[in-house]
C-alpha cells in the first residue's frame, strides 16, 4: 500500500509522541478524541473495537497508554479505513490494531460477538438536516448519514460482552438522545462528566460511559473546565494532568 501522499496528508507528532497521518482537507486530532481517550480506565490485556476510527488516533492512544492489548477498529469510509492501518505501522502497534471497512450497522454476526471488554467511539453527532455544505469524507464523521447514535449503541451490545464498558464522548444538547439509544441497547449509563470551555461558559462536550447489562445507578462527575481564564489562555489544573499523564485526576471518579 501507498504509506504517505505528500499531496494531500500531513504527518503531525501529538500527544505521547504519535506520529499521526492526517488529511490536509479531511478530519483532524482534537479536544473531543483526546479528552475520549483519557476517560477510558481499562486493562492492558483488554480487547476493545473503537467504532468509527476516523485516522485511528484515539485506538493509538488507548494502546500507547496501555488500556488495551488489543484494538478491532470498524470504519465505513474506505480511505480512513485504510489511513487507521498505515498510522498502526507507522507507530509500530500494526499487530496490536485490526481494521475493518464496514458500516456499523453492518456487522455481520462473527466469532468476536460479545468479546470485547470495552468498547469505545466519537461517533457523528449532527442530525442529518437541510444542506451540508461540507465535503463528503467530513460531512460522514459529523453527519448522521451513515447510522446514528441508535446504531451505534446497537452495534456496541453486540460486541460487548455482558459487563463490559461503553465509552462515548457526544454533545450535550444529544444527551438525551444518547441515554434513550444506550438504555435501548441494555448498556446502562453508569457515568457522566460535563465538558466546559471555562467556568463562565455552557458545556461543548460530554463523556459517558456505560456497561452492558449494568443496573441504574449513575455518577454524575464534577465538570472539567478546559481552561482557568475567560480569555481561554491558560489550561486549568484538571486539563493539564490529563495532557500530561493521559488520564483524568482519580477525584473525578470518587
Amino acid at each position: 500500500m501507498q504509506f504517505f501522499s505528500e499531496t494531500d496528508e500531513r504527518i503531525d507528532t501529538v500527544n505521547d509522541d504519535i506520529r499521526l497521518i492526517q488529511k490536509k482537507n479531511g478530519l483532524t486530532f482534537g479536544t473531543d478524541a483526546l479528552l475520549l481517550a483519557s476517560y477510558i480506565q481499562e486493562k492492558s490485556d483488554s480487547a476493545a473495537m473503537e467504532l468509527g476510527g476516523g485516522s485511528g488516533i484515539i485506538s493509538l492512544l488507548v494502546l500507547t497508554r496501555k488500556k488495551a492489548g488489543s484494538v478491532t477498529i470498524a470504519e465505513i469510509q474506505a480511505s480512513y479505513a485504510e489511513l487507521c492501518k498505515r498510522n498502526a505501522v507507522l507507530n509500530g502497534l500494526g499487530d496490536a490494531v485490526k481494521v475493518l471497512h464496514t458500516d456499523v450497522r453492518a456487522l455481520s454476526p462473527a466469532e468476536d460477538d460479545g468479546t470485547y471488554q470495552f468498547v469505545f467511539t466519537n461517533p457523528p453527532y449532527m442530525v442529518n438536516a437541510g444542506i451540508i455544505n461540507q465535503a463528503e469524507e467530513k460531512a460522514i464523521a459529523r453527519h448522521e448519514l451513515s447510522g446514528g447514535i441508535a446504531d451505534f449503541c446497537a452495534a456496541a451490545k453486540k460486541k460487548l460482552k455482558y459487563g463490559g464498558d461503553f465509552y462515548c464522548v457526544f454533545r450535550p444538547d444529544r444527551l438525551t438522545d444518547l441515554f434513550d439509544a444506550m438504555r435501548k441497547s441494555g448498556i446502562e449509563p453508569k457515568m457522566m462528566t460535563m465538558v466546559h470551555p471555562s467556568a463562565a461558559m455552557p458545556p461543548c462536550l460530554v463523556l459517558v460511559k456505560g456497561k452492558r447489562g449494568g443496573k441504574p445507578s449513575m455518577l454524575c462527575t464534577k465538570p472539567l473546565f478546559l481552561y482557568a481564564d475567560e480569555k481561554h489562555e491558560k489550561n486549568s489544573a484538571s486539563y493539564e494532568t490529563i495532557l500530561n499523564t493521559g488520564n483524568f485526576p482519580s477525584d473525578f471518579f470518587s
